[in-house]
């Protein structure tokens, strides 16, 4: 199948956008500036990226419970987020299923329903979906369960996270406390005395990680360390593998993982807000320091989309840098060197933006497939 996308200004690796063509052959990029055959598409004009990869997003859980005790079928919440993806930009997800020792919305069941509900309706979806694993390392009981998914190469990116401590100092929060208590449903009791307990499994923790940690980099899985509190936990996951440090706690920390070659995630809610929800390291902040590596929509996809072109605006560092937090960056991260890029060779995951005014996305490509279109057919290119 053959593609020529004409009258595009595009996003080229070196940060410069260009009137040109981009020609695509059986899902690939053939061609930058060459005038191609087969079917054509006008960009009229419009911006062309490469589709964003988004690394961490849950947003996946509001469609799954939208209020609080309503629950829906898997099946309508994946398909219809899989769709909001592709209006946000995004051609390659990793959707964030938190494994945790909580019952309800992130508990065992619920972690074992997701899977195989994705295996089900994967034919359906059409942004390029992953499995991002977050493991709660306070939930010993499901560990040999995982390791059991991890050797059928049920996951793609397993991070580790411990929210024991920040849950314990948000117990007097009603919002936070309501969160909790709502996707557990658990009375507030009840949850304290399992958060309690939970806490009690500290000491035998770190061997577990290690564990884990080994059995994934054995299968070349790649791993992250989520909310590291300070440099020497950094290092800590450094040295088992885990070469990707989502949100750090404070400059230093990030500044360790640089110092390291590690990736350095933020949310892109942070970088689009200009500040952090839980007053924590700024994405902005970070950026100016060069302490940002990856951008991730974390629990709002459009972010993804909007966050580079006000960082651009703000921050003055140059928009294809700014594209490149959420296209290039998290695809080098994980090791997927085939996408983030509009060039010859790369896989053609391609986005048209209209960024006269607020940006909205208004055609789609995945793998050399024209999917998604504002005001037009898809594939109903001349």
């Amino acid at each position: 199948m053959s593609l020529t996308i004409d009258n595009a200004r595009v996003l080229l690796p070196g940060g410069s956008i260009e009137d040109t063509t981009i020609t695509i052959e059986d899902g690939v990029v053939t061609g930058v500036g060459e005038n191609g055959r087969g079917r054509r598409l006008d960009a009229g004009g419009r911006l062309v990226l490469p589709g964003a990869v988004d690394l961490h997003g849950d947003g996946f859980e509001r469609q799954l419970m939208p209020r609080p005790g309503v629950h829906f079928a898997h099946d309508i919440a994946l398909i219809d987020t899989d769709r909001q993806l592709l209006a946000s930009g995004i051609t390659t997800v990793f959707h964030s299923l938190t494994w945790s020792w909580e019952p309800g919305l992130r508990g065992r069941e619920a972690a074992l329903t997701f899977r195989q509900a994705l295996e089900a309706v994967r034919p359906a979806l059409i942004c390029d979906t992953r499995l991002h694993v977050r493991f709660e390392t306070a939930n010993l009981d499901v560990v040999g369960e995982l390791e059991e998914w991890l050797d059928q190469g049920a996951v793609d990116l397993l991070a580790f996270n411990d929210h024991l401590d920040l849950m314990s100092r948000k117990l007097d929060s009603y919002d936070k406390m309501s969160g909790y208590l709502n996707r557990t449903g658990l009375t507030r009791e009840e949850f304290i005395v399992l958060l309690e307990e939970m806490k009690g499994r500290r000491g035998v923790i770190p061997r577990m990680v290690e564990r884990l940690a080994a059995r994934a980099a054995a299968r070349g899985i790649p791993m992250a360390s989520h909310d590291d509190p300070d440099p020497e936990t950094r290092r800590w996951f450094h040295e088992l593998g885990c070469r990707l440090s989502e949100f750090p706690v404070d400059p230093e920390t990030a500044e360790e993982a640089r110092r390291m070659g590690d990736a350095i995630i933020l949310g892109a809610p942070n970088a689009l807000r200009g500040k952090s929800h839980d007053k924590r390291l700024t994405a902005r902040e970070a950026l100016v320091a060069g302490l940002c590596t990856v951008l991730t929509s974390d629990y709002y996809y459009p972010t993804l989309l909007h966050a580079p072109f006000v960082l651009a605006r703000t921050l003055e560092l140059g928009f294809g840098r700014c594209w490149d937090l959420v296209s290039g960056g998290p695809a080098r991260a994980v090791g997927m060197e085939d996408r983030g890029a509009i060039a010859p060779g790369k896989r053609a995951d391609i986005i048209i933006v209209d960024d006269a005014g607020t940006p909205t996305v208004t055609d789609v490509i995945v793998e050399g497939r024209h999917v998604f279109a504002v005001g037009r057919s898809a594939c109903a290119a001349a």
